[in-house]
């Protein structure tokens, strides 16, 4: 026999308006249990509740209680919406029915789960409610791109390092404070030739933190440097190329669109150097110095003195340990003294039609191995998002809990964005770039600058320094090609 609970609600506006009572509908009820001859457990009534949602109502959560509990194996309301007027809410609980293997039935719609026809009522319901929530997302969809070509940003609990979005103001506002430190990293980026990393180690070590606290690191600059935000655009769906735009915001810039113009080209320009080790000023030739009878790019070599007080910078081939090379170790003071040698005698060097296309080539592969990573990463994130605005939806999560997270997601979503955009372009065949100039520019200063300067300039124009030494020779360093960044 079915141990069958009646729930019953009305709300006290319902009561007035309608002429619901509790007593009448719990009456028709009993009657209806006695006609299917169907065993009879408890009422569970919530009074002057709306039914909006089952979080505050203690009756209904006491009965599913019961139902987890074995109490309870059949439901009897008198209408569907005494029960709820959600139609997630609706689904939930039909859920937890049939996972309890509960009945449901309803005396005004005649549905009874036990029957096919009762059954199907409620699988329509879910394809409605799925299709409610799609549109909700289309809604939120629309309002989002027309909110952003108004000029206004989607950003509000993660808006841009620099301004502050204050509760029913629509249009962001400059903190002073936070927008004094982005000036401060265009400067020092763009005029100091400080690096990501740099940057981020100059911050922290002077205690200024980010919005969210922590540490600065080298992708939050780059996103930074990479936000048109601060030139006074707002951009909507980074991860779409087809959908994407920028649009003129309401917002006052923080930096003049000239400077922004020349970080984006110096971002450009920037080369991916896969280094053994870091390169540091009294071994800068590291990350471009190859060997001449392998290919391998050469390491860093340290070699200190017995008392490990004096220290002098080598380089060494990775595959001498291997077996597969028998080139020499050589210090950087050799290394140096054959350079030179090699600019001083170095000729005027033209741009062949088959090395752009070589470097195009090269330019490409790695292109596309970049965008191929950063779109996976981006798909990865839009997921997160999908997963986040059904939580929200079926009210799983709060508002305030959605927009915060939603606004980091997109926060990483822009810096991958960025980082796509941003990719360097191929260098073009028909551009007979004028390196003839830079070498001898070269020439002429290279021995003026000091080890800094020297490190700068190494990893800006010289794509490749091919170098071996030889035992045989009294370790004497050759240089036989300098290729400079096409770039």
């Amino acid at each position: 026999m079915l141990n069958t609970a009646i729930y019953v609600r009305v709300s006290t506006d319902e009561q007035a308006k309608e002429g619901y009572s509790i007593r009448a509908q719990i009456d028709k009820l009993k009657n209806y249990i006695q006609i299917k001859d169907w065993g009879f457990h408890k009422v569970y009534a919530d009074e002057g509740i709306s039914g909006k949602n089952i979080t505050d109502r203690p009756a209904i959560n006491e009965l599913i209680a019961d139902i987890k509990s074995g109490k309870v194996n059949n439901v009897l309301v008198y209408k569907i919406d005494r029960l709820t007027r959600s139609t997630k809410d609706l689904i939930e609980l039909t859920e937890i029915f049939n996972h309890h293997k509960c009945g449901f039935n309803s005396l005004m719609e005649s549905i009874d789960t036990q029957t096919a026809s009762g059954r199907m009522f409620l699988k329509i319901i879910g394809i409605f409610a799925e299709f409610e929530r799609e549109n909700i997302i289309e809604r939120i969809t629309v309002a989002c791109e027309k909110k952003v070509k108004e000029g206004y940003t989607l950003a509000s609990a993660n808006v841009s390092y620099g301004y502050i979005h204050k509760a029913g103001e629509r249009v962001q506002q400059i903190n002073p404070e936070e927008a004094k430190i982005v000036k401060e990293i265009y400067q020092m980026y763009l005029d100091g030739n400080v690096s990501y990393a740099s940057i981020a180690r100059n911050l922290n070590h002077r205690g200024i933190k980010p919005r969210r606290g922590g540490a600065w690191h080298h992708h939050s600059i780059q996103g930074i440097l990479s936000n048109p935000n601060y030139i006074g655009k707002v951009r909507y769906s980074l991860a779409d190329a087809e959908r994407y735009f920028e649009a003129e915001g309401k917002h006052e810039p923080i930096i003049s669109e000239e400077m922004y113009n020349e970080v984006q080209k110096k971002i450009a320009k920037i080369k991916r150097v896969a280094y053994t080790k870091r390169p540091k000023e009294n071994s800068y030739f590291c990350g471009v110095l190859y060997c001449a009878k392998c290919g391998a790019k050469l390491q860093t070599n340290a070699n200190y003195k017995k008392d490990k007080k004096t220290y002098k910078a080598g380089y060494r081939c990775p595959n001498i340990y291997k077996g597969l090379c028998n080139t020499s170790r050589f210090s950087h003071e050799k290394m140096e003294g054959a350079f030179n040698e090699y600019i001083d005698n170095i000729e005027d060097i033209t741009a062949k039609p088959e090395d752009l296309q070589q470097e195009k080539d090269k330019q490409e592969s790695i292109n596309a191995l970049l965008r191929e990573e950063y779109e996976g990463a981006i798909t990865k994130l839009m997921k997160r998002e999908k997963e986040l605005q059904s939580l929200y939806i079926n009210e799983r999560i709060s508002f305030e809990d959605y927009e915060e997270m939603i606004s980091t997601i997109r926060t990483e979503k822009n810096t991958y964005a960025d980082q796509i955009i941003n990719l360097p372009e191929e260098p073009a065949n028909e551009e007979q770039l004028a390196i003839d100039d830079i070498v001898t520019n070269f020439r002429d200063n290279w021995k003026a600058l000091n080890n800094s300067e020297k490190q700068q300039f190494v990893h800006n124009y010289i794509e490749q320094v091919t170098a071996y030494s030889k035992k045989e020779e009294g370790h004497q360093v050759k240089v036989l090609k300098v290729a400079f960044n096409k770039d």
